[in-house]
């Protein structure tokens, strides 16, 4: 990444650092959810979309957490 790009970066993201971030609380958890909930609604399926790699990396934080703090249904 480059200087510019870093740049860039740094004047995009804190407006965005309140709603995407890593979910280390339910209550986080919870708001990354309805995030992700709300992005399906708009972009659907459309993987051109803009904001489809938004949903992914969502979709990656919702899993971490997932993995680290709900248990595993166990069947019988």
């Amino acid at each position: 990444m480059q200087n510019s790009d870093i740049d860039k970066a740094a004047t995009a993201w804190p407006p965005l650092a309140g709603t995407i971030f890593v979910p280390h609380t339910e209550e986080e958890y919870n708001q990354i959810v309805a995030l992700l909930d709300r992005l399906i609604d708009d972009v659907g399926e459309d993987e051109s979309h803009p904001l489809a790699s938004l949903m992914e990396i969502l979709g990656v934080l919702i899993e971490h957490y997932e993995d680290a703090h709900v248990p595993e249904l166990v069947n019988e």
